[in-house]
């Protein structure tokens, strides 16, 4: 065992002696003119396979492309799904219904049903619709903040439209009832579940003097349209002789509130 250690040591001090007198003559050694060789060999080749795939562009995604077109797709499946949902809901309740109902409890039932958004509307109402500054508009000192619609904007107009006597309403074409909940998530408003990009259209059904008058006097909404005027927000409003809107196709269980016993 010693005298295999001891040739072993001898093996490699003497190639450690041949090395050292190949430097001192100027010369690079074998091996390492061949792993030179054979590095330059490979990266040749990478950059060759690289030119091909990525023929002459950009090898890189473009990824706010890819997050705006996934963020519409997205939104598109689940109003087909929520569409979806409304239908069956509604099956169930006339396969459900009793064949022996109390006639005298069915007007009662229509207007629960009727104040809860669950059943389709139509008439006359005003449509606001709010939109994001131009990508162009980029005020020196300004916060990007400043210059698109957040949630608290798109509560406003929802809350002077049920201040002015809206009897219905709609943001995005969804039906709004007590339940719904206004989210911002990055650069997008969730609504029932499902992600928007502006603009946003909030539509009420109701009396159009009173439903203007409320939105021209409502405070936060003021302080928008300043905003609107000074970074070139988008702030649009209009009658509409006739507005159909859905029932509500969302879920109608209670995660949260429980009544008291």
């Amino acid at each position: 065992m010693r005298r295999g250690w001891e040739r072993a040591v001898r093996v490699l001090a003497r190639a450690r002696g041949r090395h050292l007198r190949e430097r001192r003559a100027g010369r690079r050694p074998v091996g390492l003119r061949l792993l030179t060789l054979l590095t330059c060999v490979v990266a040749g080749f990478m950059i060759v396979t690289s030119a091909i795939a990525g023929q002459g562009g950009d090898l890189r995604p473009d990824r706010t492309t890819d997050l705006v077109a996934l963020v519409a797709e997205q939104a598109e499946r689940n109003a087909a799904l929520t569409q979806r949902l409304g239908e069956l809901r509604a099956d169930v309740d006339r396969l459900g219904r009793p064949s022996g109902a109390d006639p005298e409890l069915q007007p009662r039932s229509d207007a629960a049903a009727a104040a809860a958004g669950a059943t389709p509307v139509q008439g006359p109402g005003v449509t606001v619709t709010l939109t994001d500054a131009p990508l162009d508009v980029q005020p020196a000192g300004v916060d990007e903040e400043y210059l698109v619609v957040h949630q608290q904007d798109i509560q406003a107009v929802a809350n002077a439209l049920w201040s002015g006597g809206a009897e219905a309403m709609t943001i995005q074409g969804q039906r709004v009832t007590a339940r719904t909940g206004i989210k911002c998530v990055g650069n997008t408003v969730v609504l029932h579940g499902i992600p928007y990009a502006p603009p946003y259209v909030v539509t009420a059904i109701g009396d159009q003097a009173r439903l203007e008058a409320a939105l021209e006097a409502s405070g936060p909404l003021a302080t928008y349209r300043q905003y609107a005027t000074m970074y070139r927000l988008g702030y649009a409003q209009q009658r509409v002789p006739s507005v159909s809107m859905p029932a509500y196709a969302g879920s109608v269980d209670g995660a949260y509130a429980r009544a008291r016993r």
